[in-house]
């Protein structure tokens, strides 16, 4: 498994300074929507900030996990914390995972710059390839963000993940739709169609599944919960 680590650190600082200078109300520090420039899409790469405000609608995946506020959240391939950062804010605890140390080592080295309430949501871990380092029933919500093709058995792991959720844990998953993209979108290769993600979780006995290919416009995101049967 190989979670991709590819955020500049530019981004990082400019969200850290708007969460130091934002009021006390957390939703108003995530409460600015993007414009959606689509004819300038094409111009931004993959890599760029900006590029990926726009393509991305982070705010947009964000109000897909609902309200936060008592919940602890696992940024699955969190890289160097593109959305660890904005679940900060929102969340109760968030546990940044990689396989990544030195993408580690950004975020525990720049959530010190958010205020004292935020940062001290935030914890990392480092896991390896079979093991994303969870404890059992240990969080509400795991987040899987432009990583789910890196994984190797996807289908083992996803059932391996059930054991870290909570009563009516939630996954998450975001990525790439299957077919030509006007970003700079990893190769075809590195893509799963989501109807495959949708037959595993069946199988891993998830119940809720659903798939949205329509709030995103590069992108699926599948949610699923727990079985609590």
């Amino acid at each position: 498994m190989k979670f991709v680590s590819c955020f500049r650190f530019v981004f990082i600082i400019s969200v850290l300074v708007s969460c130091s200078n934002a009021p006390s109300n957390t939703n108003s520090i995530l409460s600015s929507n993007p414009s959606h420039q689509e004819e300038n899409i094409s111009q931004e790469p993959l890599n760029s900030d900006q590029g990926r405000a726009i393509w991305q609608k982070p705010n947009v995946v964000l109000e897909k996990l609902g309200d936060l506020s008592d919940k602890v959240v696992c940024d699955l391939g969190a890289g160097s914390g593109y959305f660890t950062f904005k679940l900060a804010p929102r969340a109760k605890k968030v546990i940044a995972v990689d396989i990544d140390t030195e993408a580690l080592h950004v975020i525990d080295s720049l959530k010190f710059k958010l205020p004292t309430q935020f940062y001290e949501r935030i914890e990392t871990r480092l896991a390896d390839a079979n093991n994303p380092n969870l404890k059992k029933d240990e969080v509400d919500v795991i987040l899987i963000i432009n990583t789910i093709p890196y994984i190797t058995d996807i289908k083992g792991y996803l059932c391996a993940l059930k054991n870290f959720l909570k009563h009516e844990g939630q996954i998450v998953i975001v990525d790439y739709k299957m077919k030509r993209l006007p970003i700079d979108a990893p190769e075809t290769k590195f893509r799963v169609y989501p109807n495959v993600l949708e037959d595993y979780l069946y199988e891993c006995d998830y119940t809720d599944v659903a798939v949205d290919d329509t709030s995103l416009d590069f992108q699926y995101i599948i949610s699923a919960k727990q079985n609590l049967q």
